[in-house]
């Protein structure tokens, strides 16, 4: 495989540009990604974040999932915000119409961190990604409320910093899919679009 991979970012709705740029920057040949016949040649996908709803609509309007849902199984997908809804298995709280991909085996719940007001920064603890630690920006978020025990946790908020009962699951991997609740492509650091291109060449 090229040490420049062609990945792909779906560009129906949300961050697209803030991804290409930092997959571009991280070594890739990012293309937008808005229809089927554009869904091909690819050794990696990122779903940005955005409007899970919105994003689903059109997907289904587009006639995407079936060729995504194909994709998630061959090669890696990375979803941010609105696009860890879209990798999830299982939603709570979404439209009784509401499509996802799927592939990810975790439930995971809309907006549970609040409206766009309630948007927050916060310090995570990564290891996988090493040291510094990572800030995550997250906004209008979504929290993965359950994993199977073949999901790997790769982030969560402390249950102490909400005065919750438990941590808040906020990035998960499951093969070659990765999820993270908040929005890296809007900080300068790019070590998670770096990681996830570690996978796409691993692929």
């Amino acid at each position: 495989m090229s040490r420049n991979p062609r990945v792909g970012v779906l560009a129906i709705q949300g961050d697209v540009r803030e991804h290409i740029n930092h997959l571009n920057a991280s070594g890739a040949t990012a293309v937008p990604v808005r229809s089927l016949d554009q869904l091909t040649d690819l050794q990696g996908l990122v779903i940005p974040g955005g409007e899970s709803t919105t994003m689903s609509i059109l997907a289904k309007k587009n006639n995407l999932f079936p060729k995504l849902r194909e994709l998630s199984k061959v090669i890696p997908m990375y979803g941010s915000c609105a696009g860890l809804i879209m990798l999830a298995n299982t939603i709570t709280d979404g439209r009784s119409d509401q499509e996802t991909v799927g592939g990810l085996d975790i439930v995971a719940a809309r907006n549970a961190f609040g409206r766009q007001v309630d948007s927050f920064e916060i310090d995570l603890e990564m290891p996988e990604l090493g040291q510094p630690i990572f800030r995550g920006i997250f906004i209008r978020a979504p929290l993965v409320v359950t994993v199977n025990e073949s999901v790997e946790i790769l982030a969560r908020i402390p249950k102490e910093t909400f005065g919750d009962d438990q941590d808040r699951i906020v990035a998960v991997r499951q093969g070659n899919l990765i999820a993270t609740s908040f929005h890296p492509e809007i900080v300068p650091d790019l070590r998670i679009h770096q990681y996830f291109l570690e996978m796409v060449r691993a692929a």
